[in-house]
């Protein structure tokens, strides 16, 4: 359906399509949304809403999400390689796109999005966050504070340089998580992640600048000292209501077995080994709160869910799990005792590859106030862990349990069409998702 017939469709049709979001011009005629996989937490099955001129690829046939009852999603802008979101005190949405060294802004015009390049030019950009007019961008080697004011960002001054990535002499090109987030606090510090140079590249912990860390520089600027170490990618970083700092984290990949006895049916000890079926759910992933000097553990000591542990097929306790020895790098526990590390907050599933975070108290029960986490997915998991956004209720000064706030990306057969990479709440109260994989930003609310 497209060009002047979808618009005639539109004109005739206006109220219908405003309240059921079921008119997608880009979309091919007659063909159905591909199922999504089953629906988690009351979540009902909705389509997809593409406004015209935004059907590219891999919107131009229907999609199919899973939103909460009465909500719908649609497609307000299309950003290939979209990364994090932050919005401006003039209400526009800044997205970055690393792979292209810009940072785009997008201003509300009606259903969809106008869009304007603010900063181009740069180096792998990817975190951004605001103290007043000021505006700060994270580089891969860099933070800059600019000011902005009338939908510009001017005057950069480097707040922060000389940050690890693929160009550091000592690295020879080997590093794995350049990317960096970076968050203003409510005591107006800024935090910063540098993530590890590899999935249990031990080295890290000792380098200078320390890498798998979060990073605070005091109010009124001054040198950047290590706020918690042991993190190996801590790209969510978001303030919670009580002023605290949280961070969600990717965890390592192909973790050995830390038990001595035997996995599943296995003949003999399995400890040490890489069993796919022990590695499929560990470790979990984690959302910790920041707290000066502590230590997350990576790459020496591991949280462990396990309700029996090491027992194949137990039920996980996701809040606040032990930390047992990691195998590979810290066997007898003398790299680093595990035992007196405080357990992580909260935890969840395996691979799930957590990027932004960020706290909301505007959106309707039972969603009012928690923390959104954009869940990319897993890249090596069998089956694979599916992309979606979740919500975390806060409460007693912790995050509750993970529920799904927006799914479907996966299919059944384990294909995808999307992977979200940040949601934040606009000025509208509604949730804007960017996904790097369709290429998109989404808008998601109560109809």
């Amino acid at each position: 359906m497209r060009g002047g017939v979808c618009r005639g469709l539109l004109a005739a049709l206006a109220v219908l399509a405003m309240a059921a979001g079921a008119v997608s011009c880009g979309n091919a005629p007659g063909q159905p949304p591909a199922p999504a996989a089953a629906a988690p937490d009351g979540l009902v099955p909705s389509a997809l809403s593409v406004p015209p001129g935004l059907g590219d690829q891999p919107l131009e046939r229907p999609r199919q999400v899973l939103v909460p009852p009465g909500w719908r999603m649609s497609v307000w802008a299309r950003v290939p390689g979209a990364r994090l979101a932050a919005w401006t005190p003039d209400g526009s949405l800044l997205v970055s796109v690393p792979s292209d060294g810009q940072v785009l802004r997008l201003t509300p015009r009606g259903r969809t999005a106008s869009t304007l390049v603010l900063l181009s030019g740069l180096d792998q950009p990817h975190g951004m966050a605001f103290d007043g007019d000021t505006l700060y961008v994270a580089e891969s080697t860099k933070i800059d504070a600019y000011r902005y004011a009338a939908g510009a960002a001017t005057d950069p001054r480097t707040v922060v340089g000389g940050l690890p990535d693929a160009k550091s002499p000592e690295l020879g090109g080997a590093y794995a998580h350049a990317l960096k987030s970076v968050l203003v606090g409510q005591d107006h510090a800024l935090y910063f992640s540098v993530g590890s140079s590899g999935n249990v590249s031990a080295d890290d912990r000792d380098a200078n600048p320390q890498r798998a860390t979060i990073m605070r520089v005091p109010p009124g600027g001054g040198p950047a000292q290590v706020f918690t170490r042991g993190v190996r990618n801590g790209t969510g970083l978001a303030a919670a209501p009580d002023g605290s700092v949280w961070t969600a984290v990717n965890n390592r990949d192909n973790i050995s077995y830390p038990f001595d006895q035997p996995y599943g049916a296995a003949s003999g000890s399995s400890l040490g080994a890489v069993v796919p079926g022990y590695v499929a759910d560990h470790p979990p992933e984690e959302l910790a709160r920041l707290t000066p000097g502590r230590d997350l553990g990576w790459p020496f000591c591991n949280p462990d869910p396990d309700v029996r542990p090491g027992a194949a097929g137990t039920d996980y306790a996701y809040r606040s799990p032990k930390f047992v020895p990691d195998q590979q790098n810290n066997p007898d526990g003398t790299k680093l005792d595990c035992a007196a590390l405080p357990p992580i907050e909260r935890t969840f599933g395996a691979h799930s590859a957590p990027l932004g975070m960020s706290f909301t108290a505007e959106l309707p029960a039972p969603y009012r106030t928690g923390a959104l986490v954009a869940v990319h997915g897993s890249w090596n998991r069998t089956p694979p862990r599916a992309p979606e956004v979740s919500f975390f209720g806060w409460g007693a000064g912790t995050l509750g349990a993970q529920r799904t706030l927006v799914g479907g990306f996966q299919l059944p057969d384990g294909s995808r069409w999307g992977r979200p990479v940040a949601a934040v709440v606009g000025p509208d109260h509604a949730v804007y998702i960017t996904d790097d994989e369709a290429g998109a930003v989404y808008r998601l609310g109560p109809s």
